[in-house]
Formats: structure tokens, sequence, C-alpha cells
């Protein structure tokens, strides 16, 4: 199968019909064998009908639905999951990615061998203070921070290997960081491609400024998971080895210099009395503190157990 095109959607349901016959004119037009993957992150309008009606009528349609809303990264998960095409393409159902941008990434799989292939939105249609402004300033971050070159880390559209999908762990709200997730999975060839931005044409936008709040926390999430997430004693351990000899060294200096004093006949104060005394207490139980968390982080890692991020209630036309 040349392609699955993944489409993670909440109450869409004005869109869908339209955006499935686009998909269906492209595929047509450039003799793709292809599979429509939709997952309906528990909708609460017609969406779950729509998407069983289209599945009636094109076996290539199929659907997930999810018990309740669990986010786009489970939606986009489960998708992986069952996609069998040599080439994923992921895509929003609000009509605002263009499938006819489709035949391009692909090629740019295929052909140049790109591991993974980014949309990049460059003129948009949204508000420019509501999402333009701060998405560049995201995107600026997320470069900076992870060192994939990407210009629109958010935009919904993409192509990957059907390899890299399988390889990749896509959980909480990671979604936007995929790309960041594929280069640390070792798939380090990503490219990105201008794609047309179209202005939402059904309903209103289920993005408020609060994702990108949760997108910088995700962020240092990402940087801290790709850097020590295999190793948390690494990072833990050295901090509390620097609080440590901090604490020690301020320890040996009120012995130091009560020593003196007594060794000169000088009068001391209580030990209780020295700043020094309570510095060198904080830093060794925040060194302890940091090393029991570097424990604990070891022990998780070696102990965890894959757990369940979703639920779903119907599937249709999915049988691997």
């Amino acid at each position: 199968m040349n392609l699955s095109i993944i489409i993670p959607l909440l109450n869409e349901e004005e869109s869908l019909q339209e955006l499935h016959k686009w998909i269906v004119a492209v595929m047509k037009a450039n003799n793709y064998s292809y599979e429509v993957i939709f997952i309906d992150d528990g909708s609460t309008d017609s969406s779950w009908s729509i998407i069983e009606q289209l599945s009636a009528e094109n076996l290539n349609v199929k659907g997930i639905r999810f018990l309740r809303n669990f986010g786009k990264s489970q939606a986009l998960h489960a998708g992986f999951a069952k996609a069998l095409g040599d080439v994923v393409i992921t895509m929003d159902a609000d009509l605002q990615d263009n499938p006819e941008e489709i035949p391009d990434l692909y090629t740019m799989i295929i052909n140049q061998n790109f591991d993974l292939v980014s949309g990049w939105k460059k003129k948009r249609y949204d508000s420019v203070f509501a999402k333009n402004l701060p998405s560049k300033l995201f995107n600026w971050a997320a470069r900076k921070t992870s060192g994939v070159q990407l210009n629109d880390f958010n935009c919904g559209l993409k192509a990957y290997k059907n390899a890299v999908v399988k390889n990749i762990e896509v959980s909480g709200e990671m979604h936007r960081y995929i790309p960041v997730l594929a280069k640390n999975s070792g798939f380090g060839k990503i490219g990105e491609k201008v794609v047309k931005h179209q202005a939402r044409k059904y309903g209103e936008t289920k993005f408020g400024m609060d994702r990108f709040v949760n997108g910088f926390l995700d962020l240092i999430t990402i940087w801290f998971l790709s850097r020590f997430g295999k190793r948390p004693m690494h990072l833990f351990g050295a901090l509390g080895s620097i609080m440590f000899i901090i604490g020690f060294l301020s320890a040996g200096f009120i012995g130091f210099m009560k020593l003196y004093k007594l060794y000169h006949g000088l009068p001391y104060d209580l030990v209780t009395n020295n700043p020094w005394f309570y510095i060198s207490l904080a830093t060794m139980v925040i060194g302890t503190q940091l090393f029991l968390a570097g424990f604990l982080g070891e022990i998780i890692l070696r102990t965890k157990n894959n757990e369940e991020r979703y639920k779903i209630s119907n599937e249709v036309n999915l049988n691997n």
C-alpha cells in the first residue's frame, strides 16, 4: 500500500465529507493505493456517524472512535499503530490542510529518501496576535532547544516513512514534537516543504492560547527526556553532588572557624547562630533529595509498564 492518511478529529461534522471527497480525488488522480484512518477523539456531534457512512461507501476509509477526548497525541498514536502504508501522512480534519500537497510529500519520502517531511504554513490565515506571533516564538524556542531546524513544528500536515511511526512513542501532548522524537530515535533525515494554508471553512478552532503555554512546558519535558530520559541519575546525581560539595564545604568552614577561635582564645557564637550552618544543612538536604530523585527515576525506568493511554469504543474497516 502506498499511503496511510491519518486524520485525528474532534467535532468536525461539517468538513468530513468534503475532506473525504477531496482526498479520494487526489488519490485517484495519482493512482495511489491508500487508506484513510479517521480517529474520532471523543466528538459530541455526528462526526462518528459520518465516518461510519463514509467507511460503508469506501472500504479504504477506516475509523477509530475513542470513548472520550484523550487528545491529539493519543489519536495519532492509535492511527500510527494501525497504519499499513509505506508512507504515512498526517493532516487535520478542518480543511486547513490541503490534500493536493500529498503527492509532493510522498515523492520527497520515496524519491529523496527523507525519513520525515514536515509542512510549513509560510502564509497563514490565522489571527496575527492569537496564533501567528505566539507560533513564531514557539517555533524559535523549539529550534534552539531541539536542534531540529524546522520553521513550523505545529503544522499537522506531515509525511513519514512507515518505520518512523512504528518506532516513536507519541504521548501526552508531544504531537508537536514528533520530528524531535524521530530525531532522538535515529531518524535524522528530516525535511520541510512549504504548503498551502487554507482559512477555516467551518466551525471554530479547538485550540486556545493555553496550547502554547503547554507547548513550552512540553518542550522542556522533551529536552529533558532526550538528554536524560534513559539516565536520570546523570542529571540528578550531578546536581546532588554539587549540593553535597557546597554543604560539606560550608560545614568545614564552620568547623574551621570554630577551631580557629578556640585556638586563639577568641569569643565565638553558637554554631546555630552562624548563617553558614543553615546553608550547609539546606544544601545537604537538597543534595540527598536529588540523589533520591535520581535513584527513583532509575528504578521507575527499569520497572515501568506500558500503560493504556486511551480507550477505543468502536472501529470500522480495521482488521489488523
